[in-house]
């Protein structure tokens, strides 16, 4: 009966990183030893003083519908946060609140992309960029980089992707999957091109910005002559360990704002009542426990790569921020262990939790196929496992 099944929903692909870790959890449930690197999601527990937010809010009775774009208190904390840190001025007005950081993307694309437009993505990319282009009718003109240049597009490679059809440009600083960091002077040389241009917009994706190993996080939107052409996408998720609470938001100039709230507001209404007052409190209290996560990430950081250049034929970028690693293993391509011949990203993927038992995503589902991505959102204890296992089944690829 599938073939009654829409032809948008056909077209669309499967998330690589849910499907690898719903696998993973199945052979996990039929007594397996598996390490999952797979999450996307810190392995810390929600800071107490948000959790004690959440309960005062169930208390104080915070169950009935709130406006499509969220609470104003709540807007108003996102806005005072990107002038506190971010040097950014919007007002509450600007701000819309979705069901996570993936919901505000998605209004975003849905409102800005038409039929046949291009949305230009820098390789590696985050999977569900292309899909949600996809959706709206669009299409993604993928510009690949390189782990010699930290997997960073440049301002010359960005000018020569645009084409009259172009309407967007999507980014992710710090990246998933490659944990590359751009720095001012890489994101004002993308501004000064997209600026010559009055049709192109930028989403930039700022989910990871509290998870940086290089000082200040740096915003696209902090320069004038591209601000009112950016859509600003951040959230709760990564940097308050509030992924279940799904509040992720957006900061733009007002007509796209308006315009995402009227999508927003046929499709789900407001995000969770209850999980807005805790986000309130993440934003605007002590982010004192963010900052031990970040030195924790930062040490299982510095713990991976310490094995992965211990590994011949193994080829990897120092992350600058997020949690991942994502190292080229396309030198393994074509030698076998005597049973198993690995000929791509994949083959090396099923490979590793077989023998190692330790499970990645494949590269190619975020559009450089020479690579895997491994989290390092997990115990020192779990990785050093992972990587020596990993190590040990390596050798025996000939």
């Amino acid at each position: 009966m599938e073939q009654y099944l829409s032809h948008r929903l056909q077209s669309l692909s499967e998330s690589a990183t849910l499907a690898m870790n719903q696998k993973t959890k199945d052979l996990q449930a039929q007594g397996l030893d598996i390490v999952n690197l797979t999450a996307g999601e810190p392995d810390f527990f929600t800071p107490d003083h948000i959790k004690t937010a959440a309960k005062e809010a169930v208390d104080k009775n915070y169950s009935f519908y709130t406006p499509v774009d969220g609470y104003m208190d709540l807007r108003k904390a996102i806005a005072d946060k990107l002038k506190r840190e971010n040097s950014l001025d919007y007002k509450p007005e600007q701000i819309s609140v979705a069901n996570g950081a993936k919901h505000s993307l998605a209004n975003a694309i849905m409102s800005l992309v038409d039929e046949g437009d291009e949305a230009i993505i820098p390789a590696p990319y985050w999977v569900s960029y292309s899909e949600l282009v996809k959706l709206a009718g669009g299409k993604s003109v993928i510009v690949k980089t390189g782990i010699d240049n930290g997997f960073k597009m440049t301002a010359g490679q960005l000018e020569k992707a645009i084409t009259p059809k172009t309407k967007m440009l999507i980014l992710c600083s710090p990246s998933n999957p490659t944990g590359s960091v751009y720095n001012r002077e890489e994101l004002k040389a993308l501004a000064d091109v997209i600026a010559k241009y009055d049709r192109i917009f930028v989403i930039s994706d700022e989910i990871y910005e509290h998870i940086s190993y290089v000082g200040k996080h740096e915003s696209i939107a902090q320069f004038p002559n591209v601000k009112d052409k950016v859509v600003l996408i951040n959230g709760v998720s990564k940097a308050f360990a509030m992924t279940g609470y799904r509040i992720g938001y957006l900061a733009a100039p007002l007509w796209i704002t308006k315009a995402c709230s009227k999508l927003q507001g046929q499709f789900t209404s407001n995000p969770s009542s209850i999980a807005q007052r805790a986000a309130i409190a993440a934003l605007a209290q002590d982010n004192t426990p963010t900052k031990e996560m970040v030195v924790a990430f930062k040490r299982r950081r510095d713990l991976v790569m310490s094995w992965l250049k211990q590994m011949p034929g193994v080829r990897c970028n120092t992350p600058e921020g997020a949690f991942y690693v994502f190292p080229d293993i396309s030198s393994f391509f074509g030698k076998s262990n005597g049973i198993l011949t690995i000929k791509n990203d994949m083959d090396m993927c099923l490979y590793l939790l077989d023998k190692a038992l330790v499970s990645g995503v494949p590269g190619d589902a975020f559009g450089e196929p020479t690579c895997i991505r491994l989290s390092y959102a997990t115990s020192d204890a779990n990785l050093e496992k992972a990587m020596r296992c990993m190590k040990e089944a390596l050798v025996k690829l000939r």
